[in-house]
């Protein structure tokens, strides 16, 4: 071998020991590596015991600051749909009120015309008992039934009404009337 070479094997080898640490070096780091680590595990140790109590108080705290808001919102709303009850059930009342209402109305005019048709019949029924007095009247003197008011151009009044050319039933029917009361008068003096 070359002496050379083996003095340059020498130096690398020599340079090499001088960059590798001595064992009280390497004693005093993995010691200082130890207190680290365990150091380290402690914090850990604390970090985990820590955190579920952050955890809970940052979790309320973020529900709380969110939560409420939408609780007073539920709230309002709350408040507005029992006004908006109210408010229709106001209007439910009243409607029923207007109802009744309608329904009395219509009530009074079904009296009304009722009535109305009372007053009719019983006209009616007058005039027919006069007409029957009449005709069963054996008196000379009463002529046979005639008009009572006699029919001419005095009975069809000149104006623009759908019974135009018809004679007025309600002078027919007093004359009727009249005539019934002073046949009756007669007979009886």
């Amino acid at each position: 071998m070359d002496e050379a070479a083996l003095e340059r094997a020498r130096k690398r080898i020599s340079r090499a020991a001088e960059g590798r640490p001595e064992p009280a070096d390497l004693a005093a780091a993995l010691e200082r590596s130890r207190e680290q680590i365990e150091a380290l595990a402690a914090t850990a140790a604390e970090l985990e015991a820590g955190i579920p109590v952050h955890v809970g108080d940052a979790v309320r705290d973020g529900l709380r600051a969110e939560v409420l808001p939408v609780g007073r919102h539920i709230a309002e709303l709350r408040g507005l749909f029992n006004q908006a009850i109210r408010r229709l059930e106001r209007i439910e009342g009243d409607l029923l009120a207007e109802r009744k209402a309608r329904v009395d109305d219509l009530a009074l005019l079904v009296e009304l015309v009722t009535s109305g048709w009372r007053g009719v019949d019983a006209r009616l029924a007058r005039l027919e008992d006069a007409h029957a007095a009449l005709s069963a009247s054996p008196t000379a003197s009463s002529p046979a039934i005639s008009p009572a008011v006699p029919v001419g151009e005095q009975d069809f009044p000149a104006h623009d009404s759908p019974m135009q050319g018809f004679p007025t039933l309600g002078r027919q029917a007093d004359a009727i009337a009249e005539r019934a009361v002073a046949d009756e008068q007669a007979a009886a003096a």
